[in-house]
């Protein structure tokens, strides 16, 4: 199949049409998966580009490495030491957003026809670019307590996957933090069978109140053979800015190297200015307070939204209380001869003046037809609580 052809399987017509009315005057949304804007540390980054800007300016405002500019890899190393994974400057690059760390993956490892795993469901954009690429994608199951390894272990024995793409910690669409358990097998699992894991990691500091387990990157540290197999995605569009664009890979040599070069053909490299500012910042010793703020501000929406949802939708909805991240994911349950199917919801919610992003475009085979994503991230209490008021009536 050529590239065009599989550019139009990409299925995104039903989320295009839905966020074409989310600028319909009074909507309430919980559809979009972006930060609050009142939270970013628009203070700090100003200072930042102060700093940037006055001293020195010529080179971030010129050409850079591919790899990244060089003080914001070392940054991006210290952060990740403080994460408990020890990652040299030099083995990661950085990238325009995770998005592109993705991308570039799918370019290097994939051909058309190979197989990959994903969770089932998962983050909709990684569907879509490695089908770009002519991927046949899997899924693996999940629940609660991330993604089942059993269920995992056994396609990746039948299969032989090209790679595994995991988001183990706060997950997008699911909400769900794969449990300590599982994630060391998983690395023993990849060891063994000489299979990619790709951990995507942009949610893993938004946790509310206990930090989450640590990473596969961290943990591989004590697993023999697991860290040879293992890609981490990171970005700063979560807990920064996502207008800055920055993001980072860190992978075994080889695949580094291939991604490097796919950069440097996609784009040459991460926008220099930006880099500097996101170095920078990081050495005005703000990012903790500012998480701090973010937290609790996103423990509280998560926390009415539960029980807004309990209150105004009772057994209507099943969902699992999330521990961090931006998202609940739920699933009607048909009870009281309501409707199960959440596209059929996701219509009438928009005329109640409220939005979701119904669950079915989140899974790459099979879809739950009654799932459905719900953001707390972006709406006050108030609102949330309105917008699930809107959500019962129109249910």
């Amino acid at each position: 199949m050529q590239f065009a052809d599989r550019l139009k399987n990409v299925e995104t017509s039903a989320i295009r049409e839905l966020f074409k009315l989310l600028g319909k005057p009074g909507i309430i949304s919980f559809a979009g998966g972006f930060p609050d804007p009142a939270l970013f540390d628009a203070q700090g980054i100003a200072q930042a580009s102060q700093a940037v800007l006055s001293t020195n300016p010529g080179p971030v405002l010129q050409y850079g490495a591919t790899e990244g500019y060089q003080p914001l890899r070392e940054g991006i190393s210290s952060f990740m030491a403080a994460k408990g994974s020890r990652v040299e400057p030099e083995g990661l690059i950085v990238t325009t957003g995770s998005q592109q760390a993705l991308d570039l993956i799918g370019k290097t490892m994939i051909s058309p026809g190979d197989k990959v795993i994903v969770e089932a469901p998962t983050f909709l954009a990684t569907i879509q670019c490695f089908r770009l690429y002519g991927a046949h994608i899997m899924g693996a199951p999940i629940d609660a307590d991330g993604v089942d390894v059993d269920r995992l272990e056994a396609l990746i024995e039948e299969h032989k996957p090209k790679l595994v793409y995991l988001i183990p910690t706060f997950g997008n669409p699911s909400g769900a933090t794969l449990s300590l358990t599982r994630r060391l097998r998983i690395l023993e699992i990849a060891a063994r069978t000489k299979t990619l894991v790709v951990e995507d990691d942009p949610y893993g500091e938004l946790y509310f109140d206990q930090p989450p387990p640590p990473s596969l990157l961290a943990l591989s540290e004590g697993v023999p053979g697991s860290r040879d197999w293992l890609a981490h995605c990171g970005s700063f569009s979560k807990i920064l800015s996502p207008g800055l664009r920055v993001g980072w890979l860190i992978a075994p040599p080889a695949l580094l190297a291939n991604t490097t070069m796919c950069k440097q053909f996609s784009d040459a490299h991460t926008s220099n200015l930006t880099q500097a500012i996101c170095a920078q910042y990081l050495t005005l010793d703000r990012l903790n307070d500012t998480l701090a703020v973010v937290r609790q501000t996103y423990a509280e929406r998560a926390r009415v939204m539960a029980e807004s949802l309990h209150r105004e939708l009772g057994d209507a909805m099943a969902f699992n209380q999330p521990q961090g991240g931006m998202f609940f994911w739920a699933k009607l349950t048909g009870a009281g001869g309501k409707t199960a199917q959440a596209s059929d919801f996701a219509k009438r919610a928009i005329d109640q003046g409220v939005a979701f992003v119904p669950g079915a475009p989140f899974f790459a085979h099979d879809p739950d037809l009654s799932t459905l994503r719900l953001s707390f991230a972006t709406a006050d209490v108030t609102k949330i609580e309105e917008g699930i008021a809107r959500l019962a009536r129109a249910l």
